[in-house]
């Protein structure tokens, strides 16, 4: 981030009226750590040098990421070939899960701030075996009972990682120093998409290539079982006190008036629209490629939804440390932009290079503007809020994922119907204007939103 960084969360105030609030005290520290920013191998040799509990916390982030989004690329699948649920009600099921989590995360980021980290994961851990095992037992009730199980392990998977984002982000702001964070939050989300990697290997051998067949439902259970080895891992070696020493957070309540100020939560909610994005990669992407492309591309699904996070994993640490300096709202601008940009190779006639191609420019463009959103809120959040901020940040989540499980089920059965004539460009057309207003928005919004610089100097 630029040193002119200054938090959209602060309102317009009388300087000499009150002292500046957290956020800016936050955003002064940060200026101040970005004169001295480190190197790249300077930053990386740091944070392999850190405690163990910060490696503890990217460790969980890790197997995290096997099973969460092992479970999540096929969920649409489970519930149209195992449980026979029609096309319009697996994509609403799975947005107001995903919705869920993000709405989940207001509360549990709040939780996480008061049980502290340690004990907010060993909670969520716990509530994802139970989700997650009972979603693998959904396929083995009655049929009248399918739909109640299913929902309530979706609530309860929904819960678990609601609890569990604020957590890991509040670990690693707790076990990096100021000056590694920048690097510290990339190397979290890094991690994430290196689970995500992972899984694109365990999945298919699991499904189809082990000799086994266990299939969609062999995974869910496997993913289940790695969630509770993770919990007892956790239980035996994560420190009790983790925080560096001297850097003690004080436990403070959150001013939600405060947080929720105009320039702050258009900032977050700009942002739904290119967010969309996300949620087709498992409400859209899977049925598009089931359908429209021949078998042997199909077989090999897993390869291209793990595409994504690998270049994402190699992008993030070097583009934020090349973009270390530049506005976080450029960053936005850029980013967004290229990742909306990049969903019209889909308006295209279904052609494998065309989809590797979106692929990799999508992931480029989340690798510019993904990791710095993360750590731009950790730093505006006071001591000891940092959960709390982290879960607001993340409400608009909540918005995207449930409203474009709505529509997409509708669209999937309009222009991709089972056994009649498709039309997938159409359909990628009025995704990709969808997306273009997260990028148009913040251009248009840019002299506002950095009108907050000139309020403080002034």
């Amino acid at each position: 981030m630029s040193d002119d960084l200054h938090p959209l969360v602060e309102v317009a105030e009388e300087a000499s009226a009150r002292p500046a609030p957290p956020q800016a005290i936050g955003v002064a520290a940060r200026e101040e750590d970005q004169q001295d920013a480190p190197a790249l191998g300077e930053a990386l040799g740091g944070l392999a040098r850190s405690g163990s509990a910060y490696w503890l916390v990217n460790l969980v982030n890790f197997t995290d990421g096997i099973a969460y989004f092992g479970i999540l690329n096929l969920l649409v699948l489970y519930f149209s070939q195992d449980l026979h649920i029609p096309d319009k009600y697996a994509s609403v099921f799975v947005s107001v899960m995903t919705g869920l989590v993000a709405l989940f995360m207001v509360p549990g980021g709040a939780v996480s701030d008061r049980i502290g980290t340690r004990n907010a994961i060993s909670v969520s851990l716990a509530l994802g075996t139970l989700g997650r095992g009972g979603l693998w037992l959904c396929a083995q009730v009655p049929t009248f009972a399918v739909t109640p199980c299913v929902l309530a392990s979706l609530l309860v998977m929904a819960a678990s990682t609601g609890i569990l984002q604020p957590a890991l982000y509040a670990g690693v702001k707790e076990t990096t120093q100021k000056r590694l964070a920048s690097m510290g939050f990339s190397l979290l989300y890094a991690i994430m998409n290196l689970g995500i990697v992972a899984e694109s290997l365990v999945s298919p051998f699991v499904r189809t290539e082990s000799g086994l067949n266990w299939g969609i439902r062999g995974v869910l259970g496997c993913m289940a079982g790695i969630t509770l080895l993770q919990l007892l891992v956790h239980l035996l070696t994560y420190p009790r006190n983790s925080q560096l020493e001297g850097e003690k957070e004080a436990k403070t309540a959150v001013n939600y008036g405060e947080l929720l100020a105009g320039r702050f939560l258009f900032f977050i909610f700009i942002l739904l629209p290119v967010r969309t994005l996300f949620a087709h990669q498992w409400l859209t992407i899977p049925d598009y490629i089931f359908r429209c492309f021949p078998k042997e591309v199909a077989d090999r699904y897993e390869w291209f939804t793990a595409l994504n996070p690998f270049v994402v994993m190699i992008g993030v640490p070097v583009l934020c440390h090349l973009t270390a300096r530049i506005h976080v709202l450029r960053m936005m601008i850029i980013g967004t932009g290229v990742s909306a940009a990049a969903t019209f190779l889909l308006a295209l006639p279904p052609n494998p290079n065309n989809l590797i191609a979106y692929v990799i420019i999508f992931s480029i463009g989340e690798a510019l503007w993904a990791s710095r959103f993360l750590e731009y809120i950790a730093e505006l959040a006071p001591p000891g809020q940092v959960g709390a901020y982290m879960g607001v940040a993340n409400l608009p989540w909540f918005v995207a994922k449930v409203t474009t499980g709505f529509y997409s089920g509708a669209l999937l059965a309009h222009f991709l119907p089972k056994g009649g004539t498709m039309h997938p460009e159409t359909m990628w057309t009025i995704y990709g204007f969808i997306a273009c207003i997260s990028p148009i928005g913040l251009l248009l919004a840019y002299p506002w939103l950095r009108a907050a610089d000139k309020e403080k100097v002034s």
